[in-house]
């Protein structure tokens, strides 16, 4: 009778395929954390130069009656916003301007950003159609603080509205225009993107990547304090000259610069009051 001989060694190591992997899970996870954390350090830069602003809203504006108009509980909840203001305000001779500006004093990045929803996006998906326009944006200066505002003109039924609309983002002028849903906006106005998906449009649109490339570029922050301002007013026949000149002029009536810091801690001050009193 035979005895089995022992088997003998190969020499190769079977926990070298779970090794393998474990790296490459390590690798995986490193390189997550890496993207997580990325805007943190490289979106961190401003321009002295600017100063810290807000743009504080006023509701008293002499010559003017104004009226506020609230905002959907569906659209408070896309903003997510600390202050919200919204309204219209009317002159003795019938002049309208429709005003609304969203600020956001702490960031968190499970939240959507304030400039997604930009009027190309949001007017175009409840009826209103583009048109095209010359210029696209206006460069203004209120109190000394100089915003790019992309300028749009659109209709709806028989009405026609101009609007501005632009942004801060830690007290500055935004380094990039608030483009990036134009195109989209403009193919649902020419019926171009009848059977195409709104997200895939954006996905597929230059401006979009246009803009991510330019925020790259000047490294300016993209987490942090921002305030979303958007105005407008009907355009009378054709004077559109007409409507900028009132757009113009009232701006700095409505916004006027504040400080920067004082308002973040006047907004914290207020929170703690709030939950002081909840916990009584």
């Amino acid at each position: 009778m035979t005895t089995p001989s022992a088997p003998t060694s190969t020499g190769t190591d079977l926990t070298l395929p779970f090794r393998s992997a474990g790296m490459v899970v390590g690798l995986m996870t490193l390189l997550v954390l890496l993207l997580w954390q990325f805007p943190r350090f490289w979106y961190t830069q401003t321009d002295t130069n600017l100063g810290t602003h807000w743009l504080a809203e006023q509701r008293v504006i002499p010559g003017w009656q104004f009226e506020e108009v609230p905002i959907a509980a569906a659209a408070e909840k896309v903003l997510v916003a600390d202050r919200l203001f919204s309204g219209s305000f009317q002159r003795d001779n019938e002049s309208i301007v429709r005003v609304f500006s969203a600020k956001r004093y702490a960031e968190s990045s499970n939240e959507i950003g304030l400039f997604v929803h930009t009027p190309d996006r949001c007017w175009t998906e409840s009826g209103w159609r583009m048109e095209a326009t010359q210029p696209e944006f206006k460069q203004l200066t209120i109190h000394g603080v100089s915003l790019v505002f992309e300028r749009r003109i659109f209709h709806y039924g028989g009405n026609r509205e101009l609007v501005y609309f632009g942004g801060l983002v830690g007290g500055q002028p935004l380094p990039y225009r608030l483009d990036h849903n134009m195109s989209v906006g403009m193919k649902r106005a020419l019926r171009e993107a009848k059977d195409e998906a709104g997200t895939m449009l954006r996905a597929r649109d230059q401006r979009l990547w246009t803009r991510v490339l330019d925020s790259f570029k000047a490294r300016r922050q993209l987490i942090g304090p921002k305030q979303f301002v958007r105005i407008s007013t009907p355009i009378h026949g054709d004077a559109i000259a007409a409507a900028d000149e009132v757009l113009a002029r009232f701006l700095p009536q409505w916004l006027h610069a504040s400080d920067y810091h004082e308002e973040i801690a006047d907004w914290k001050l207020t929170r703690l009051k709030a939950a002081n009193v909840q916990e009584r």
